[in-house]
């Protein structure tokens, strides 16, 4: 039976909407379990029933026919138990309910398993016998776990628009996909998605207007592959067996084939791009090979992906990477990158969605640099099918609309006025101080990685930068950039904020931040080489970079040095050793070079408890909220399953955080908050309560939290602090801190409950 679970989850991945996948299901469990009938109901919430939507053994004109009011009968009773329901006898359960349209009372019979997606109840899947059968265990978790599977399918037809035009044939979408907020904001606009190098399964659908070209392109990238083959056995000739070597010949033959071929061709003339029609043409022979009993002809499915893949290598050596980007572009990926987001031309983007990521992935920190609304973390969001789409984003409540309905985009474009509205106040507030009505003064300052970055964060009234990070120049390039390349763009970024300080933090890749052309291959990259144990295992390119900073802040004078993801103390002293080196070796070429202050990020949980020794050697701190957040918590805030358990709010986070202050003021060394926790204007009160020194956010947040230092005394901070010791998770935290804005008159800084 597993081998036949895997056949028929194969195939349901593979179907080209969902009225196939329900077919699929629906017949290819009957013929599994043997059973008289196999049925799935659908939740229909807007009209509070259970529409039964596939079946195999009633008579189809039932379809979409059939149905229950919420609650009624015994797929009701699987809708409000969440778990399977076997009965061996049906009509003997109190929730039984006669339907006439199925003859009912001739099936005895029942199993019932729920399909369920993220606590959601979306449907249920049934089977029915004739005779009395208690279904067994392994029955029951067979059909339970295509239950589970079916969910995917779902969520991607509920994206696609299909789940409504079946239930009540609309074309409009009144629904949202929720994923996890990554920038506040709302946007509209069009889709355009982007994805990695050769990887098909990510390739979008694309209309084409060369189709002859396109044509071309296709045979072309296709001779090459053939060229790539023959090479490759030729080469291999001298140490495969001859029935080795025949791989090749089969492969060649496989890429020769009417089908792959031709096949692509139909979708490029009806109008496809060469890559989508490829995807999905490669994804009708991998199914074909796949439903096969034979193991050996079910492996082949293997070979069709891998020659997708190498046609797709050479069509995109034929397919310039610019794209004609237009306002209101929405980025949408699978994982969307930062040099992805740095390549839309300023102006043109208006929102970011990613499968992957969270509120605190590098794509989510610039698209708060740049102040572009962005929603991450989807289990289930059908990329390919998006192009082109119209788009909603809510990065209030972290929702994606896809065709919205007239009400929605209109209600979102009114938010969108009433943002700029409460920017345009904000802004009177940019010349002013960030002071409490009782005096206690607190620099406010700028994080940034974008030069694009420096004239917003002038323009709000940041103090300075009390983030730069420097991993940004090497994302968007193709190569390390040199000493002196590294030094002029350094060098803006102090000039611009002379005489204000600039913490500039050394390269911090790893994790989320990956350098194309520096690949980092791990399976918990979160956990293993990134930060700071990169720079120090690899020498060469943190003296590069020392060297760089220290040279820009020649005759400036404004410089701070941060090391990222310090872990120990010797790390610290490994990184002050080379510092200190690269500083003599530029004295014996200049006169005009500084040793800066030089900190430490608090953001691994060891170096919460070592803050005294740490502070024997370094000069003031930085905590980086968001990976200290991730490491207390043991949430990945890019894996979509966990991204919701991640709170800055949490008790945990806010006792480490007050007791990393406490440790630094007892050793006479300051202390700020650099990560995204330091921009929400609800948790920079917390921040001020507990001592922080100063606070570093994106351009975007500054005037925001700005507002809100100017609206609470220090004794009224405190008092909330007081009250929020006695909590116990961080959704009462926000509630209690969001309270406070509201009866303060901020309210306009709360986007919820809309």
């Amino acid at each position: 039976m597993l081998d036949t679970l895997r056949r028929i989850i194969q195939e349901v991945n593979r179907a080209p909407d969902l009225p196939r996948a329900l077919e699929v299901i629906v017949t290819r469990v009957k013929q599994a379990m043997a059973v008289d009938v196999c049925s799935v109901y659908l939740v229909d919430n807007e009209a509070e029933q259970y529409v039964m939507m596939a079946t195999d053994g009633y008579h189809p004109s039932v379809v979409g026919q059939v149905r229950l009011e919420f609650g009624q009968g015994l797929v009701g009773e699987v809708v409000r138990r969440e778990e399977p329901l076997n009965l061996d006898n049906a009509s003997d359960h109190p929730s039984y309910i006669f339907s006439r349209q199925i003859n009912e009372e001739i099936y005895h019979g029942f199993l019932g398993v729920p399909i369920i997606q993220h606590r959601m109840v979306l449907g249920v899947l049934v089977v029915r016998q004739r005779e009395r059968r208690r279904f067994a265990e392994q029955e029951e978790t067979f059909l339970f776990t295509l239950g589970a599977q079916l969910a995917g399918a779902i969520s991607h037809a509920e994206a696609s628009g299909e789940i409504d035009r079946l239930l009540r044939e609309s074309a409009e979408a009144r629904y949202a996909l929720k994923g996890v907020s990554g920038t506040p904001g709302a946007a509209v606009g069009r889709a355009h998605v982007v994805y990695p190098q050769a990887n098909l399964e990510a390739i979008p659908d694309r209309p084409v207007e060369d189709i002859d070209s396109e044509i071309a392109n296709f045979h072309a990238a296709v001779a090459a592959v053939e060229r790539d083959m023959r090479t490759i056995s030729a080469r291999m000739v001298d140490t495969l067996s001859t029935e080795e070597i025949a791989l090749f010949d089969a492969l060649i033959l496989m890429l020769r084939s009417e089908n792959l071929v031709e096949g692509t061709l139909a979708g490029i003339r009806a109008g496809n791009w060469a890559p989508g029609a490829l995807r999905r043409n490669i994804d009708e022979h991998v199914a074909a090979f796949e439903k096969m009993d034979d193991p050996y002809l079910r492996e082949r499915a293997g070979d069709v992906r891998d020659l997708g893949r190498r046609i797709i290598e050479r069509l995109q050596s034929s397919h310039p990477v610019a794209y004609a980007y237009v306002p209101g572009t929405i980025l949408v990926g699978e994982e969307v990158s930062a040099s992805q987001l740095a390549e839309v031309p300023a102006g043109m983007l208006a929102g970011v969605v990613s499968a992957r990521g969270s509120s605190a992935s590098h794509v989510a920190i610039l698209a708060r640099a740049l102040g572009i609304p962005a929603v991450m973390g989807f289990d289930d969001l059908p990329v390919g099918r998006l192009e082109g789409q119209e788009l909603v984003v809510d990065g209030y409540q972290a929702r994606l609309f896809v065709r919205p309905s007239a009400a929605v985009r209109n209600e979102f474009k009114r938010l969108q006025r009433e943002e700029a509205e409460l920017s345009n106040e904000l802004q009177e507030l940019a010349g002013e101080p960030a002071q409490t009505p009782d005096g206690l003064r607190i620099p406010l300052y700028a994080n940034t990685g974008l030069l694009a970055d420096i004239t917003a964060s002038l323009r709000c009234g940041a103090e300075g930068v009390g983030l730069y990070r420097t991993e940004v120049p090497f994302l968007v390039r193709d190569r390390f950039p040199g000493e002196e390349e590294q030094r002029r763009t350094y060098r803006q970024v102090l000039e611009a904020f002379a005489p204000a300080p600039v913490t500039v933090r050394t390269l911090d890749i790893g994790g989320d931040k990956m350098l194309p052309y520096f690949p980092v291959q791990e399976d918990n990259p979160f956990l293993g080489w990134r930060g700071i144990r990169i720079s120090l295992d690899h020498p060469e390119i943190f003296l590069s970079q020392v060297r760089a900073i220290l040279r820009a802040n020649a005759g400036l004078d404004n410089l701070q040095l941060l090391l990222p993801m310090v872990s120990s103390v010797t790390e610290v002293d490994s990184a002050l050793g080379l510092i200190q080196r690269a500083y003599h070796e530029l004295c014996a070429e200049s006169d005009e070079v500084r040793l800066p202050p030089v900190g430490v990020m608090i953001e691994v949980p060891s170096t919460v408890y070592q803050i005294p020794a740490l502070a024997q050697r370094v000069d003031f701190f930085s905590v980086g909220t968001n990976d200290l957040t991730q490491y207390l918590m043991a949430v990945d805030r890019n894996n979509a399953q966990v991204a919701q358990l991640y709170d800055t709010l949490h008790p945990s986070v806010l006792r480490a955080i007050q007791q990393v202050v406490e440790a630094a003021h007892g050793a006479g060394k300051p202390v700020s908050v650099c990560g995204e926790m330091a921009g929400d204007p609800a948790a920079a009160i917390l921040l001020l309560a507990m001592g922080v020194d100063s606070l570093s956010m994106s351009a975007a947040s500054l005037l925001r939290v700005k507002w809100v230092i100017r609206s609470f005394s220090k004794q009224h901070m405190q008092q909330l602090l007081a009250e929020v010791g006695e909590l116990e998770d961080g959704a009462s935290v926000r509630a209690l801190l969001h309270r406070g804005l509201e009866e303060a008159g901020l309210g306009g800084l709360i986007r919820a409950g809309r």
